[in-house]
């Protein structure tokens, strides 16, 4: 079994999205660009209402996938096809935008702690132009393993120790894991070879991951292989690990439409201005 290992680190930059949210931008940015099937991760982190009350307004998306995961406070989301859904401590959204979607999603509260991750996913060029789908997970869907001592992981997508994550369907054959780990506790996770993954460290100081010291707020791009060592660090920590099979297509991207083609993102533009999403 090969073993893999950090071959880049990237830190969250501050930046703002939706109507002012302030969030630290992870993938997408100058640094890291994408991490093919990953197009973005945002964590939105924080306990003053004017980071976030303004919230993300109805806006549209095309050729790829969102994913919410909640860790703290209350945001609702609804669309223009008359679905709407609770974002609670602890759940999931994976959206499947398709062919077009607008959509919004909106703090249910006015104080207190909002956190959470938004991640994108790519679509391969056979699936954009698919019919939109949720798939809307609350906390009690997701199990909860003990793989190893000191170690408990949500298992949100993909498989762990008997566990298969809610989160179904899904062509590029994600994992997507939420680990905490006591000091000194140590686990060998397998990786299905071939998928583009990365782990982030959001709790605590720092983990070891493929052997190396990863800090809060830092993102390690992992090489391939097919097993990945974490271990605690001096306190307790929390990282998300999360893999997916690489598409391998041209990417061609302006704000919330992802296609492959120029062409396709003008056709995108002319179909939201004619209301066709």
């Amino acid at each position: 079994m090969s073993d893999r290992h950090i071959t880049r680190r990237i830190r969250g930059m501050d930046t703002s999205d939706g109507a002012g949210v302030k969030l630290k931008r992870v993938i997408g940015q100058p640094g890291l660009d994408m991490l093919d099937p990953f197009l973005l991760l945002d964590e939105f982190r924080s306990d003053s209402a004017n980071d976030y009350i303004a919230g993300f307004p109805e806006h549209p998306h095309r050729g790829f996938e969102t994913v919410t995961y909640m860790l703290a406070g209350h945001m609702q989301h609804q669309d223009n096809h008359g679905n709407r859904g609770d974002l609670t401590p602890g759940s999931v959204q994976w959206m499947t935008a398709g062919r077009g979607i607008l959509h919004s999603e909106m703090p249910q509260q006015e104080n207190g702690l909002m956190w959470g991750f938004q991640l994108w996913v790519n679509l391969p060029a056979a699936d954009k132009m698919t019919a939109p789908r949720y798939q809307d997970i609350g906390p009690e869907r997701i199990p909860v393993v003990q793989p190893a001592a000191g170690v408990e992981v949500k298992v949100i997508a993909g498989e762990l120790a008997g566990a298969t994550g809610p989160v179904e369907g899904i062509v590029t054959a994600p994992v997507y894991l939420d680990i905490a780990l006591q000091p000194g506790a140590r686990f060998t996770l397998d990786i299905p070879a071939g998928h583009h993954g990365f782990a982030y460290v959001f709790d605590g100081e720092a983990a070891l991951v493929g052997g190396e010291q990863l800090q809060r707020s830092e993102l390690g791009v992992l090489s391939d292989g097919e097993q990945l060592q974490l271990a605690g660090g001096d306190k307790p920590s929390r990282l998300l690990v999360v893999a997916g099979k690489p598409l391998n297509e041209s990417v061609a991207r302006y704000g919330p439409f992802v296609m492959n083609t120029p062409e396709q993102i003008h056709e995108a533009i002319a179909d939201f201005r004619a209301g066709k999403f």
